[in-house]
């Protein structure tokens, strides 16, 4: 029953590119056709139960099949067969549209619902989930420059990973409009990168902080390395403990951090960063998003990478964040640039796989790909982007048009190159 209905799942969902499936019994058989900028994959299943498996959750259970070593890729890669898959059902590939189905409504509200809890400890603890497993690990796949687990940014003539990420931190701190003399917070400052990038290039105050344990000790030696242990500091603390203090700054910037917020969280997010910012301080909010309506993490995720995070729709974050008088002055979605970045960080871990089978083992290193590959193609052909979002609590805080920001970026790149 269940090679039968995989057979019909894959007849309906791979019409363009080849995927070939060599069953446990022996029998095989070939889906789609041959078509340019498609894949060729060539998949053998080590068991009968791979196929029952996949039809019960295709995304976990396929996913834990390949991490098991029971779905193999004979011909081709990870990447090649999720973006085989995903490129033929493309979240926005155009046609009439009706209203969501039922059932996946009542699936998303269900999965919201047993995800509604990430207070102090579970926080922490998600955390070190997934930033505590190895700064020698995350050598190996980030960019060399500065350290950047988040979407880069990728403007035109620009090629490497590490000069994408050098875009991503100038484009950002144009942003934030920095005047000389102001106090900076970093939340979620991993390795430091943002926050040395503001100390070299500003003469500000800017405190880092992070739940990793792991993070934090690398953070203050690249601080130190850096030459601006006089205007950054590092800590390990909880952002809505600054708040409860009373502390106030000029400008926050948090990147890649609010996905670990989880919804039953936004709200106090949102009224820590209104109470944390000075009244005509400036915020940016870097954050990945959903292009359309609230929906649910996958079941892969919330197991193996990110247990108690959560993608917001861009209506959920502006809806939490009016709340508390903060207003948004400008928001940009980038929309391809974490696929090109993820891509980036697939490719350098597929360099170094013996490096990192040595740390973990076999298994870690499928599960990593297999997260790298989902989520590349994810932001290429699904429903996931990332959203800057800038806020202001005063609407004469910043100027009126927005030349400010390239020329700003502009002078950067230009101070950095």
């Amino acid at each position: 029953m269940s090679k039968t209905l995989l057979d019909r799942f894959l007849t309906r969902g791979v019409k363009h590119g080849r995927l070939g499936v060599v069953f446990a019994d022996g029998s095989a058989k070939t889906f789609g056709e041959p078509a340019e900028g498609f894949p060729e994959i060539v998949l053998r299943f080590a068991d009968d139960a791979v196929a029952r498996d996949i039809i019960t959750d295709p995304r976990l259970g396929a996913a834990e099949a390949f991490m098991d070593g029971r779905l193999i890729i004979e011909e081709g890669d990870v990447m090649g067969l999720v973006t085989l898959l995903r490129a033929n059902n493309s979240w926005d590939k155009g046609g009439d549209i009706g209203p969501p189905k039922l059932l996946r409504r009542i699936v998303n509200r269900a999965t919201w619902a047993a995800e509604k809890v990430n207070n102090r400890i579970s926080s922490k603890n998600n955390v070190a989930h997934h930033y505590d497993i190895g700064n020698d690990f995350y050598a190996l796949m980030l960019d060399e420059e500065h350290w950047q687990y988040s979407c880069a940014y990728w403007p035109e003539g620009v090629e490497t990973l590490g000069e994408a990420q050098t875009a991503k931190l100038a484009h950002i701190a144009a942003k934030l409009a920095i005047n000389p003399g102001q106090k900076v917070l970093d939340i979620g400052c991993g390795w430091g990168g943002m926050s040395i990038f503001l100390a070299k290039h500003y003469d500000v105050e800017v405190t880092g902080i992070t739940l990793s344990e792991e993070q934090i000790e690398l953070a203050k030696q690249r601080v130190k390395d850096a030459g601006v242990a006089d205007r950054v500091s590092i800590e390990l603390v909880d952002y809505r403990d600054f708040a409860a203090a009373g502390r106030k700054f000029d400008r926050i910037v948090s990147v890649g951090m609010f996905e670990h917020v989880g919804q039953p969280q936004f709200d106090d997010f949102f009224q820590a960063c209104a109470n944390l910012l000075t009244d005509d301080g400036t915020m940016l909010l870097h954050t990945i998003g959903r292009m359309g309506s609230p929906g649910s993490t996958d079941a892969f995720t919330r197991k193996y990478i990110f247990p108690g995070g959560y993608i917001p729709a861009l209506s959920e974050t502006v809806a939490a964040s009016e709340k508390f008088r903060l207003i948004a002055t400008d928001v940009e979605t980038l929309r391809l640039h974490y696929g090109k970045t993820l891509r980036c960080w697939y490719a350098n871990c597929m360099a170094n796989k013996d490096a990192m089978v040595a740390m973990y083992d076999e298994r870690f290193f499928r599960m990593w790909t297999f997260y790298l590959a989902g989520a590349a193609t994810v932001f290429e052909y699904g429903s996931m982007c990332n959203y800057q979002i800038q806020y202001a609590r005063n609407r004469h805080a910043l100027p009126i048009t927005r030349g400010y920001i390239e020329a700003e970026e502009k002078r950067l790149l230009k101070a950095a190159g």
